[in-house]
């Protein structure tokens, strides 16, 4: 009697990289983060993760790297894709969504940002991949990488409690099709964007402020919920953040891992 391996593969971001940086990218060289660093912030004030959906309420998502300064990024998703059957067909994956401590239910992906600038020019948020997916175990080398893989985002919008004019974000899919290179995610023009904001991709079934809803819940092959253990709550998927892999590209049952490096400038 022959059985059939059923080969289980994830996907995760092994090291979230921020960047923050004064004035054009090319004139600049970033400050990198390591996920699995520690940061302290200086200053008087420290803002804490809030709520993308209802951003008057402070959160608990656990740890993140984050930068410091006026103009700083004080939190970012970590992505996380679960695991999935390997399939020869319909190679879209979701990534799993945000989940937090407590009683807040689960949310798109996001990264909150604060302007606390004096006088601000304005500033701008980007996003690139560093490189494929990919697993340097597998004995193949050329097939350790996903080749053709597209990370994409999605359904991106912007929250704050405050008063300021919010950043113009990008509502059309960022695919991020070229590895290395920065996509635009937001820009805040002169005097708006100050304050906290949070960007998110995709929103629950309960956010007041008309997003689309993005999450599903995750069950098992016996239709059960896929309980998430860090958090102790049903696991969700998000369907704004999506991987896509050609049915051409050889994929092994095992974990591959990306970089992703966010990029917040301020404008001249």
């Amino acid at each position: 009697m022959k059985l059939k391996q059923v080969g289980i593969w994830s996907l995760a971001i092994a090291s979230l990289f921020l960047a923050i940086e004064s004035g054009i990218i090319a004139q600049a060289a970033p400050e990198t983060l390591d996920q699995s660093g520690s940061v302290s912030i200086k200053g008087s004030v420290v803002t804490n993760p809030i709520d993308p959906e209802n951003p008057e309420n402070v959160v608990d998502p656990g740890e993140s790297p984050s930068t410091e300064g006026s103009l700083r990024i004080d939190y970012v998703s970590a992505l996380d894709f679960g695991e999935s059957k390997i399939s020869k067909n319909g190679r879209d994956y979701h990534a799993l969504a945000q989940q937090f401590f407590g009683e807040t239910g689960p949310r798109g992906s996001y990264i909150q940002i604060t302007d606390q600038q004096a006088e601000s020019s304005g500033w701008t948020l980007q996003v690139k991949q560093n490189y494929q997916f990919t697993n340097p175990i597998i004995q193949e080398t050329n097939e350790q990488d996903l080749k053709g893989a597209v990370l994409s985002l999605d359904k991106g919008w912007a929250n704050s409690s405050g008063t300021s004019e919010a950043p113009t974000v990008m509502r059309e899919t960022i695919a991020l099709n070229s590895i290395g290179s920065a996509y635009e995610v937001a820009t805040a023009r002169a005097g708006s964007g100050k304050g906290v904001w949070t960007i998110a991709f995709g929103a629950s079934d309960t956010n007041s402020s008309k997003q689309p809803a993005t999450l599903t819940p995750v069950v098992d092959q016996a239709g059960k919920p896929v309980i998430d253990s860090h958090y102790s709550k049903p696991v969700y998927s998000n369907s704004a953040i999506t991987l896509s892999i050609p049915e051409t590209t050889k994929i092994h049952p095992v974990e591959y891992q990306t970089e992703i490096t966010w990029i917040l400038a301020k404008l001249p």
